[in-house]
């Protein structure tokens, strides 16, 4: 299934798409969160679209989507995991994966406007392949990691270079401001992504293709990532993993090149749709 979220920020209404279309399961009851992930929610799910199958309202074409999973209790990070994109960076290949968050507060729809902060300089992009957790995951085996996956979705981690490698600290401060955490169009359950080791991830800025790369690259994979973070903490039902992004990001060019407002940032992944953000200025 493709599980999505619609309506203004704040008051989405849970829904789904099938065949390219979305319909509202708002009679479902409840939100794409921590209770409907950890208590059997997505069985649910699939019962009652079954159970309403040619009965479900269709979501007028034109309507907001927000992010397809609520705010979930943490949105984690893989820091350069891939080659190319540690090398564009001029730093050393990871011994061990690195690990970040990012702001709950970041987390935004797929195609609403990526807010520059006050006194931003270098605002970048970097698309994504997003885990999201189905259950509580403790110091779990890489051999069970998958047993703990709900399904997937597609992420542009918005990074702020300036924030985060020229003041000091961790890289936190650069990665979780508001807006910068566009998810979505969707979430895909296991079943709809047939290789997650062999899925293509693409970005572009006004049309000119920037990222073109694939999960196949990834130093860490997937169960690999899932089974270290739990060594280090808990991981909750609906929570994200971000798995990292191949070379092409602002930063890797020589000058550099940053987003600024009026720029029409597209990214998107096989299996995962695609995601548009116009960038804008922080409000006066």
């Amino acid at each position: 299934m493709k599980l999505i979220r619609y309506g203004d920020l704040g008051r989405e209404k849970i829904g789904v798409q099938l065949d390219g279309v979305n319909y509202d399961v708002s009679a479902l009851g409840g939100d794409y969160d921590e209770n409907f992930f950890g208590n059997s929610g997505l069985a649910r799910l699939e019962e009652f679209v079954k159970a309403n199958a040619g009965r479900l309202i269709v979501v007028p074409e034109g309507t907001r989507l927000g992010s397809p999973i609520a705010r979930p209790s943490k949105i984690l990070c893989i820091g350069l995991n891939y080659r190319d994109h540690a090398a564009e960076t001029g730093a050393a290949i990871p011994a061990e994966p690195i690990l970040f968050m990012k702001s709950t507060t970041s987390l935004s729809g797929p195609y609403d406007d990526i807010i520059i902060p006050k006194n931003s300089t270098k605002t970048d992009w970097e698309v994504e392949f997003g885990i999201v957790i189905s259950k509580r995951a403790s110091y779990v085996t890489e051999a069970d990691a998958l047993d703990h996956v709900a399904g997937y979705v597609l992420h542009n981690d918005v990074s702020e270079r300036a924030f985060q490698l020229e003041r000091g600290g961790t890289w936190d401060k650069g990665k979780g401001c508001d807006t910068f955490a566009p998810i979505g169009p969707f979430l895909a359950t296991k079943e709809e992504i047939a290789d997650i080791n062999n899925v293509r991830l693409w970005l572009s800025v006004n049309g000119k293709m920037y990222q073109d790369g694939s999960t196949r690259d990834l130093i860490f994979s997937v169960p690999f990532i899932i089974s270290y973070v739990s060594q280090f903490m808990t991981l909750l039902p609906g929570d994200v993993i971000s798995t990292g992004t191949p070379a092409g990001v602002g930063l890797g060019f020589n000058p550099p090149i940053y987003l600024k407002p009026g720029d029409v940032v597209e990214l998107g992944a096989d299996g995962l749709g695609s995601s548009r953000q116009i960038v804008k200025a922080y409000p006066a």
